[in-house]
């Protein structure tokens, strides 16, 4: 019996329609930029397995860390608890986060790192005897992860319809999202903005916070929007008390070309969510950061007003060992060196897409990630997205939008590659 006709006997996958799914690949090794198939077909990693494995597959250094770490201490509850490989992963993101942003909370994945956001605005509010503030300010087409208070404030991305009935109140704002030769950007963010100025007249001293990711939302379709955008949010917001939330889950540890997309803003949140690139692709790990004003708002002589969240495997110090490694290599001038090789790259492709594939339209690029529409085309997404794997590429295309988001150690040659066969399949539609 092959793999896959075990799998289909008892595992059920995420985000699939198992009825109408192709057969799955069965991986049985990876390294570098690489996955192999239990036939040794080679699969360029295009997507860095959903945007976590930001050094590659099977990184020496991150899986010498955890084994270190495995003989030592494996695991111990955290509440009450401390261990080095912890500490040393908050000391280490200090050094490249905004000085504000001093308190770390540990939990498991992207979507509890919003969950604890939301439930620590909103709690950081009671505490303070302000009860009336129990509403939260989004963007359409945000996506924040799958536990219900991320899907309430991702209510707008559609990925969540089957459980709208459950969500609380979230007030969404139109998302101004843009491209390269964008002639209508002006007219979009003037939408957004009077849509937001209506929602502060009329709702202000109920809204906790806002959650954005800021710059590009990601499974929405990589859409991008102009820093200039964000900052009139974030002042216009912020005259009115309300914290803000930046979910990086997806944009963290280099995505959009600096550590934190925040760094190109200029701005400090009050609370950071931070996961997948965390450990480089190797463990599950997630925080929330945040400041000494909304931590101080928890401290009291009794529990009522302390922040009663945890996880089993909070702060799981395989995981942090990995992250610590992980951020390690993330600092070092080679890596950021391919940070920028692969922007390069991206911007290159692009040109040649859009010379070459007249479906194109909607390019836009940001540090390590480039997108682009293909008009006319959402019945041809199945069919392309299984022409890519034939030619050894895993790309996953979002809707209509085709986006590569590889590993930091793919080479120039082997992006180039990747962007002559995707002219080539495109092409040929």
């Amino acid at each position: 019996m092959t793999l896959q006709t075990r799998d289909q006997r008892i595992i059920w996958h995420p985000f699939t329609q198992e009825k109408t799914a192709a057969e799955v690949i069965s991986i049985k090794r990876a390294k570098g930029s690489y996955l192999y198939d239990e036939n040794n077909k080679a699969y360029l990693d295009l997507i860095s397995s959903w945007w976590v494995n930001i050094h590659g597959h099977a990184h020496p250094a991150i899986a010498q860390s955890i084994y270190e770490q495995a003989k030592t201490l494996e695991h111990v509850i955290f509440a009450g608890f401390t261990h080095e490989p912890a500490v040393n992963l908050c000391e280490g993101l200090q050094t490249i986060l905004p000085s504000d942003l001093c308190k770390f909370f540990f939990s498991d994945n992207g979507s509890t790192a919003v969950e604890v956001a939301l439930k620590m605005a909103y709690q950081y509010w009671r505490n303070l005897g302000f009860h009336e503030k129990t509403t939260f300010l989004s963007f359409d087409g945000g996506y924040h992860g799958d536990t219900f208070g991320a899907m309430s404030v991702g209510a707008k991305s559609g990925f969540h319809n089957q459980f709208k009935d459950l969500f609380f109140s979230v007030l969404s704002v139109p998302y101004p999202e843009t491209w390269d030769d964008d002639d209508d950007v002006e007219s979009k963010e003037q939408n957004a903005m009077s849509a937001l100025e209506r929602y502060l007249d009329d709702h202000h001293h109920k809204i906790a916070a806002i959650i954005l990711e800021p710059l590009i939302q990601g499974a929405s379709g990589m859409r991008i929007c102009r820093p200039r955008f964000i900052h009139a949010v974030i002042d216009r917001v912020r005259q009115q008390n309300i914290l803000v939330i930046f979910d990086e889950v997806m944009t963290g540890f280099g995505r959009t070309g600096t550590y934190f997309a925040l760094d190109q803003l200029g701005i400090t949140p009050d609370f950071l969510c931070m996961s997948k690139g965390i450990t480089g692709g190797f463990l599950p790990l997630a925080l929330t950061v945040t400041t000494h004003k909304i931590f101080d708002a928890f401290l009291g002589d009794d529990f009522s007003t302390a922040f009663a969240h945890g996880h089993s495997y909070t702060a799981n110090p395989l995981a942090c060992s990995a992250a610590v490694t992980s951020l390690r290599l993330l600092k070092s001038s080679e890596c950021q060196d391919a940070i920028k090789t692969i922007k390069q790259t991206h911007n290159k492709g692009i040109e040649q897409l859009k010379l070459k594939c007249p479906r194109i339209e909607k390019t836009r690029t940001i540090g390590t990630i480039a997108a682009f529409d293909l008009k006319n085309s959402a019945h041809l997404m199945p069919s392309l997205k299984q022409q890519f794997f034939e030619q050894g590429m895993l790309i996953r295309p979002l809707g209509h939008t085709v986006y590569v988001l590889p590993p930091y150690c793919i080479t120039h040659e082997q992006a180039e590659s990747a962007y002559t066969k995707m002219i080539q399949i495109i092409h040929s539609l």
